[in-house]
């Protein structure tokens, strides 16, 4: 299966300058610890690593298609001492089948705009059957802005603008393909914006 449209993995530095407390956004979207976590198209860890020191001892599922991005992760986990991050090699199309458990939360970090339509309700259906009841969905993306206006360090950053998708479009997609129920927003400044949903059965 072919990767998301224009989700390659950023640069560690300038992605640092634009999400420097990962572990706080993290926080601010409803994880804790204990809560079991699968981040779908993880890279080489710049979420799930903070994201397993604030779930441990519950596992992180950190799931991509690039073996290479996943065997970085794991040698930063092992530098790190993170003993809970789970790589998993496989598509989002896929994720219920991937993971060994349902779990609490499914996070798809600055990717949603690669999703083609016509894969949405594959994609979405799959991460509501991985969820446990109670369990969430949060989805943190690039706002439907001009690409020429969302810069880091006087350069332009993100996806194209034609392929950006805004909060409400991303919760009509949701709503559209599963029946998981909205929960709340979640400003993420300079440019980005968080959705949280909850599977309620």
């Amino acid at each position: 299966m072919d990767p998301f449209r224009n989700t390659s993995q950023p640069d560690w530095d300038w992605w640092g300058k634009l999400w420097p407390t990962p572990g706080a956004t993290l926080r601010r979207l409803g994880l804790d610890r204990g809560t079991s976590l699968a981040e779908v198209g993880s890279g080489n860890g710049y979420f799930a690593l903070p994201a397993a020191r604030i779930t441990a001892p519950a596992p992180v599922y950190a799931v991509d298609l690039e073996g290479s991005l996943l065997a970085e992760l794991e040698e930063l986990a092992a530098r790190q001492e993170i003993e809970n991050v789970r790589p998993i090699r496989g598509d989002a199309r896929e994720l219920d089948r991937l993971l060994p458990e349902p779990i609490d939360a499914v996070l798809l970090a600055n990717a949603f705009h690669g999703i083609a339509p016509e894969d949405r309700a594959t994609v979405l259906g799959a991460v509501h059957d991985s969820l446990r009841p109670g369990g969430t969905f949060v989805v943190v993306n690039w706002a439907d802005r001009p690409r020429e206006e969302t810069t880091v360090d006087g350069e332009t950053r993100g996806p194209p603008t034609e392929l950006r998708v805004g909060p409400e479009e991303t919760r009509e997609a949701v709503r559209e393909h599963t029946d998981l129920g909205f929960d709340r927003a979640v400003e993420l400044p300079p440019y980005h914006y968080g959705l949280v949903f909850e599977r309620e059965r």
